[in-house]
């Protein structure tokens, strides 16, 4: 197949796969209204990188042994499924914001560690037991077994953009004045509701035979 080919038939599909809501729709959306704009990119950011992970084994063919094996989807689900409960029992512990914190800018409020903000995305994306199948799935129709290895890189590192620029653009427009004054005003039950929702994901995950 050629690469050009290849790029469009892999945007297409990892565009409606990034679109789909799933856990790290939740997390980015959670994020960026709880704290705006920069922890939303960051955790954006984190969710592209946390890609790498299931892009390299891929790459090597290990998507194909491990969405074959019922003991390491088993040790994905638990893992995978455990964290999404408890960034949802996270969203659930949240308390209204004072008068004063929820008028001041949300810009003002402490920087949080970028390092644990993308760590927060990366794991989110890395621990999803369903990616093995899907890039099963995505690479059988792009790979062959002597596509070079630097074409490889080129549809990963394509596949993370695409990744990346979705999530800023979910971060951006939930990071504009009007739209997060608006829902900053009931941040915390949003949260709490994202809260429901991720540990319903995570429910999910532990209970769907994959």
């Amino acid at each position: 197949m050629e690469m050009l080919h290849g790029l469009l038939v892999i945007t297409f599909v990892h565009l409606l796969a990034a679109a789909s809501p799933g856990p790290d729709f939740v997390l980015v959306t959670q994020q960026t209204l709880n704290h705006g704009k920069r922890v939303g990119l960051l955790c954006s950011l984190g969710i592209a990188l946390g890609l790498s992970i299931h892009i390299v084994y891929s790459a090597f063919g290990l998507a194909a042994v491990i969405a074959n094996s019922a003991e390491a989807l088993w040790a994905i689900k638990l893992i995978g499924g455990a964290y999404l409960l408890c960034l949802g029992i996270a969203g659930l512990r949240s308390r209204p914001a004072t008068i004063d914190v929820a008028q001041a800018s949300v810009d003002a409020a402490p920087p949080r560690s970028a390092w644990r903000t993308v760590g927060t995305g990366f794991l989110c994306n890395a621990l999803n037991p369903k990616a093995p199948i899907y890039f099963v799935s995505l690479f059988t129709i792009v790979l062959s077994p002597d596509m070079p290895l630097y074409q490889i890189a080129i549809y990963g590192v394509w596949i993370m953009l695409i990744q990346l620029g979705w999530f800023s653009g979910v971060a951006l427009l939930l990071s504009t004045p009007p739209i997060h004054r608006a829902f900053k005003r009931f941040s915390h039950w949003i949260d709490r509701v994202l809260g429901v929702a991720m540990i319903a994901l995570g429910i999910k995950v532990l209970t769907t035979r994959l």
